[in-house]
């Protein structure tokens, strides 16, 4: 007896360490799992790491996993071992099966499909043969094993429960697999725990994943919102803050294709390209506080109206001093049937006519424009100078103040010194708004990109004087793009959109002379982001077939190694 006993004793001891060091692999591939799960940040890899882990873990021969959204579960990833089935996921053909309704029309649960049971009920379901079952309607799997030869039997199906209680999400196993025999077997009590502690960290990491997202989503909508007020607050810039960032991101891309030249090593990340994007969304977030009438100022003497109105009135003022002066020396020296008439008309047609071209020189000089002459600027002191008129206080006044004449002797475009510097203060906003910010380490970057299009590679950029050693790639892909979309902008005050001959003819000088990134600039061209940029987004017409070997510092026949 006690032979007996010593003979199957240690055969029972090796099967129960055997079964105990098998669960003990399954428990350290389940710490392994949850360690991988939160660290994750990318939810569709987090879903299908979830997928696989559970199928390893309860030895399943396939799995479902539904997001819950909506009032409903949505197949979102569905795998089968044996039949090498792969749908949804990172790397499954995309799934168009309808969600399964957690309540019917009428309001009352829907019990009948075992997922959805298991959702609302909060409980796992755990069936050793599925065909046994008259609880749930096993419809669609009888349907689809025939369809497919296939004997759906085993089924286990957790719900996804994150700390607040909520339902995430559905996973459901098919078919446990003997790990000795590989014959179907019920899912037995340690795959049924195992699947539980599973789903549990899983609905937690992705409860936060999702959150992260969504938060991250929320922002770049504040973002969105931000800079669709500032380009209502000025309709002359409609459209900037959105046009930067696709031009930026063209260049972007064609820099990282590009596989030759300087910039062959530049790789642009899944990271760089996220922080680029919205670097180059809020670049002029700053021009939140600048005053609207700089920013829409479309004549020189704009402030709150444009004050070329005053200077037309001044000018009816003089033409009706200058009518009543000759109207009385004329008749100081003349009878009164001497033919005056005629002669004051004469005189009067002289000085109307002077007068009107004055005025409409100064009208001209008021539109602004990239170059005004030293020859025009003297002639708009000489106007204000020689000309005077009475004022509503019956004392003269020049026919321009000097504040007047030199907002018109402006050099270029409508803005004074003081006005420009108050434009340029925006990117000091911009950049105090952006540190401000608890950027999260994979954005850490946003504030140096956005911060950066301004400057220049000789230095003499603004704000903080940076060379282009002192700058990344990514902020002189800015510069580039706000350069080139101002130019091209059809909504500027003070000039139409340039076509692209001019535009890169433009940029070409900018590059000689040292104010952008020569082999960035040399991408743009190279790569064409220009045209595909101009074909849709611009007017057709500014799209006039520039002749690259027209354009100043681009030599398309220089060979890159």
């Amino acid at each position: 007896m006690q032979a007996g006993i010593d003979l199957k004793l240690p055969s029972i001891g090796g099967a129960v360490i055997y079964k105990q060091a098998r669960l003990l692999q399954r428990l350290e591939r389940l710490v392994a799992v949850g360690v991988a799960l939160s660290s994750e940040r990318d939810t569709d890899v987090i879903l299908a790491y979830i997928v696989e882990a559970a199928m390893e873990l309860t030895h399943a021969d396939g799995c479902t996993l539904y997001l819950a959204q909506g009032g409903s579960l949505h197949f979102e990833i569905i795998r089968n071992n044996s039949l090498a089935i792969r749908l949804g996921g990172p790397a499954g053909a995309k799934l168009t099966l309808n969600p399964i309704p957690l309540y019917q029309a009428d309001g009352t649960a829907n019990l009948h499909a075992v997922s959805a049971a298991a959702a609302i009920q909060h409980r796992t379901i755990n069936l050793a043969d599925a065909y046994d079952v008259d609880e749930f309607d096993f419809t669609g799997a009888r349907a689809f094993d025939k369809a497919n030869g296939y004997r759906s039997k085993s089924f286990l199906t957790v719900p996804l429960i994150d700390h607040e209680d909520e339902i995430m999400g559905v996973l459901q196993l098919i078919n446990a697999l003997d790990p000795d025999t590989g014959g179907i077997v019920e899912f037995d009590r340690d795959s049924q725990y195992l699947a539980e502690g599973l789903a549990s960290q899983a609905a937690i990491v992705l409860n936060k994943r999702l959150l992260l997202d969504r938060l991250e989503a929320l922002f770049i909508a504040f973002i969105k919102v931000i800079n669709a007020a500032l380009d209502e607050k000025s309709p002359y810039t409609h459209g900037h803050c959105q046009r930067v960032p696709i031009i930026t991101m063209l260049l972007a891309e064609a820099a990282s294709r590009t596989g030759v030249g300087p910039l062959k090593e530049f790789v642009l990340t899944d990271a760089m390209r996220q922080e680029l994007e919205l670097a180059a969304l809020m670049h002029d977030c700053g021009k939140i506080t600048t005053p609207v009438h700089v920013v829409d100022k479309s004549t020189k003497l704009e402030t709150l109206f444009d004050r070329i109105a005053l200077v037309d009135t001044r000018f009816e003022v003089l033409r009706r001093d200058a009518r009543i002066g000759e109207l009385e020396a004329l008749l100081a020296q003349r009878s009164p049937d001497s033919g005056w008439r005629g002669e004051l008309a004469a005189r009067q047609a002289g000085i109307d006519a002077a007068l009107d071209a004055e005025r409409a020189f100064l009208r001209a000089a008021n539109l602004g424009g990239e170059a005004m002459s030293e020859n025009d600027q003297s002639r708009v002191r000489e106007i204000a100078e020689r000309h005077r008129w009475r004022a509503p206080d019956g004392e003269e006044a020049p026919l321009l103040s000097e504040e007047e004449a030199a907002m018109l002797n402006i050099p270029h475009g409508t803005l004074s010194d003081g006005e420009r510097a108050i434009i340029n203060r925006h990117i000091d906003l911009t950049i105090r708004m952006l540190e401000g910010l608890p950027w999260p380490k994979h954005l850490r970057h946003v504030t140096e990109y956005a911060g950066g299009h301004h400057e220049r590679m000789d230095g003499k950029g603004y704000p903080r004087g940076l060379t282009g050693d002192q700058m990344s790639v990514p902020a002189r892909m800015m510069a580039i793009a706000d350069i080139f979309e101002a130019l091209t902008a059809r909504d500027r005050p003070y000039k139409p959109g340039k076509p692209l001959s001019e535009t890169l003819a433009i940029l070409g000088r900018m590059k000689q002379e040292g104010h952008i990134d020569p082999d960035l600039f040399d991408v743009f061209i190279r790569e064409r982001v220009y045209l595909y940029y101009a074909r849709r987004y611009l007017d057709p017409e500014q799209d006039d077939d520039p002749d690259v070997r027209e354009i100043p510092g681009y030599n398309p026949d220089v060979t890159l190694e």
